[in-house]
């Protein structure tokens, strides 16, 4: 059956109900019928370097299957059980993919962000009570290593550190020099540390334990906050299985090779594609340790696309912008899709990606706390730019707003409200470690509230408007924007701060803060953002943009009201695009919609081609519309 509307989603689900359909009871299972069905063919693909012709390493299902196998009879020859937490602090590599699915089968696999800082990973571990960490030996250009050493010195109950090598990826001469220049690691800890494929390869290539009876939780997964400590989510092999079989039902088989640049401590990467390919049996190609951010990476990315005989194209919108700014240069006929998520794609970059590419564009939406997959614009449908799709099947959606007595009321088709949701994906009641920050996060016990605000149009097409939540998503890493406001608080001068999401073309929204000072205070916006670069303890939430207001806009009880600020950064930003394009237009004012979100109006001031706003404000995700359009008004 295709897949090209709600509909053919909502007559796959009458098939049978999710709990009558044959399909794996645990992640091994799924692993072992795959690693039967194919065994000689690809199943992962790793390279170190960039260059469609640099080394590379190719295991097959039945190779894959094996070292899973090993690694998890490591973990488990350390009196590890199925409640026990694995971390991993790892880039990408075939040792992560591994260590991944082999943690998962033998206790809680629990992958953490390498950009964090040690005080960040350090309290992750001590959260999910990890034991054991899997990282990188030291090596040149990153301080991974050496941030996991600091890490596990808070972390008591670790009591073992396994290193994987990338030295082991390069060939003659590099592979002499590394010993030459490989950084020193403390190691001033008290975990055991051991080399990972040493000690994996003395275990054995079939489970030596009795694999788990049926469902449980296998995952632990920080939300992506580049600030503050991350919640944890916990991950069900249930919504791990639902994620590769949405894959294989809608998206691959086993002849498909599909790239994926992105991180496998992230959802995306790790439960949309790896569970994918595991239960459809396709080849996952992972390029460089950094994925899109390797060097060379977006050089020779169309090259690599050749090399593999790619099918599926995995991207998220920041990466796909920096694609545009290079040339097509390779033979992509193999390629049938690129699958975006993370961010919604500016309708501009959108089209010039189809049209540059000759690739089709799937946007989808998923988050953490669902396990992912939640909804997408179908391959076989209409793809509505903008939109987040329609609901996958098992994946009930609904959108509500709070009634006068504080009881949730479902909103009517094309009204805004609060998005949630309820799929296999979804732990109800225990979506997060911590018990706490399950208070209030369901409504009837079932539909999970996302904190997004979004609405379903007449074809059950899912709309994102903005958040209830107040982060600030940066090219799919959320910020919190207390911690921007805290940092300029510390200042002697400011007495309020506000701190937002600006658009941007390449990463969706980048922080920007505003200020109010106290009496006769007289701090700039610049030396306010120098401060912030001190204060704020991650790079990537340091405002672009500090601005100081005579007095910001609040809420009757003293509030800072944000949406106000929000409209404010659209219009500076927007009037800035189009002054810098030599464009006669501007923004006449900004306006808050209930199908669309905060909308600038646009207006001429000279001789202007109607067409041409739409190439420089269509590479934003906000939306535009001429101010004296009447069939555009606010609110349609």
């Amino acid at each position: 059956m295709t897949f090209a509307s709600r509909k053919d989603a909502l007559e796959i689900e009458n098939e049978k109900p999710w709990e009558e359909r044959e399909r794996p009871a645990t992640l091994y299972r799924m692993l072992r019928d795959t690693a039967q069905a194919f065994p000689d063919r690809p199943a992962i693909s790793y390279q170190l370097l960039s260059g469609p012709s640099d080394k590379a390493e190719t295991l097959s299902w039945r190779e894959f299957h094996d070292q899973v196998c090993q690694a998890a009879n490591l973990f488990r020859a350390l009196r590890l059980g199925e409640d026990d937490a694995i971390a991993l602090v790892m880039p990408n590599c075939t040792e992560t993919a591994v260590a991944t699915i082999g943690a998962a089968v033998a206790g809680i696999v629990n992958p953490i962000n390498p950009l964090l800082e040690p005080e960040q990973i350090g309290a992750i571990l001590r959260e999910t009570k990890a034991k054991v960490v899997v990282t990188l030996k030291t090596f040149p250009k990153t301080d991974i290593a050496q941030k996991t050493a600091e890490a596990v010195r808070h972390a008591p109950k670790v009591h073992t550190v396994y290193e994987v090598d990338l030295g082991r990826y390069l060939t003659p001469p590099k592979s002499w020099l590394i010993p030459l220049v490989r950084p020193r690691n403390p190691n001033n800890h008290h975990a055991d540390v051991r080399d990972f494929n040493k000690e994996m390869a003395k275990h054995a290539t079939a489970l030596d334990f009795e694999d788990s009876a049926g469902d449980r939780v296998a995952a632990y997964f920080h939300t992506g906050g580049t600030t503050g400590m991350p919640k944890i989510v916990q991950h069900r092999y249930d919504g791990l299985v639902y994620n590769g079989w949405l894959g294989h039902r809608l998206l691959f088989t086993e002849k498909d090779n599909v790239i994926c640049p992105l991180p496998l401590f992230h959802v995306f990467a790790c439960h949309v594609i790896l569970m994918s390919c595991i239960k459809s049996g396709a080849h996952v190609v992972l390029p460089t340790p950094a994925g899109y951010r390797g060097d060379g990476v977006f050089e020779n990315f169309w090259k690599l696309c050749e090399r593999w005989k790619i099918t599926f194209v995995i991207t998220v919108p920041t990466a796909v912008s920096a694609l545009m700014q290079r040339k097509v240069d390779a033979d992509v006929s193999t390629v049938k899709n690129a699958f975006s998520g993370s961010a919604p794609m500016p309708l501009e970059l959108f089209k010039r990606f189809e049209s540059a590419a000759g690739i089709e564009v799937i946007e989808g939406y998923g988050l953490t706390e669902a396990t992912c997959l939640v909804s997408c614009n179908p391959p076989e449908g209409e793809k509505k730019v903008g939109s987040v799709g329609v609901p996958f099947p098992y994946t009930d959606v609904r959108i509500y707003r709070e009634g006068e007595d504080g009881a949730p009321v479902e909103c009517a088709t094309d009204e805004v409200g609060e998005i949630c949701i309820s799929n296999p994906g979804v732990y109800e009641g225990r979506t997060y470690t911590d018990p706490d920050k399950n208070t209030e996060l369901f409504y009837h016990d079932r539909y999970l509230r996302t904190g997004d605000l979004g609405r379903l149009d007449p074809d059950n097409y899912l709309w994102i408007t903005g958040r209830a939540k107040d982060l600030i998503i940066r090219g799919g890493h959320n910020i919190d924007p207390a911690d921007i406001e805290e940092a300029l608080m510390a200042h002697p001068q400011v007495a309020m701060a506000g701190a937002i999401g600006q658009p941007d073309a390449h990463a969706g929204e980048i922080p920007c803060a505003y200020v109010e000072l106290t009496e006769g205070g007289d701090v700039a916006g610049a030396e306010l953002r120098d401060h912030c670069k001190v204060h704020v303890h991650e790079r990537a939430a340091v405002p672009r943009h500090v601005e100081v207001l005579d007095e910001l806009p609040k809420t009757a009880v003293g509030k800072v009201f944000k949406p106000d600020l929000r409209k404010r950064a659209i219009q500076r930003v927007y009037d800035a695009a189009l002054e810098e394009a030599g464009l006669n237009a501007r923004v006449a004012e900004v306006v808050d919609t209930k199908k669309r979100g905060l909308v600038a109006r646009i207006e001429k001031t000279g001789s202007l081609d109607e067409e041409e706003p739409g190439h420089v404000l269509g590479r934003f995700t906000r939306p535009w519309e001429w101010a004296e359009s009447d069939s555009q008004a606010p609110g349609s």
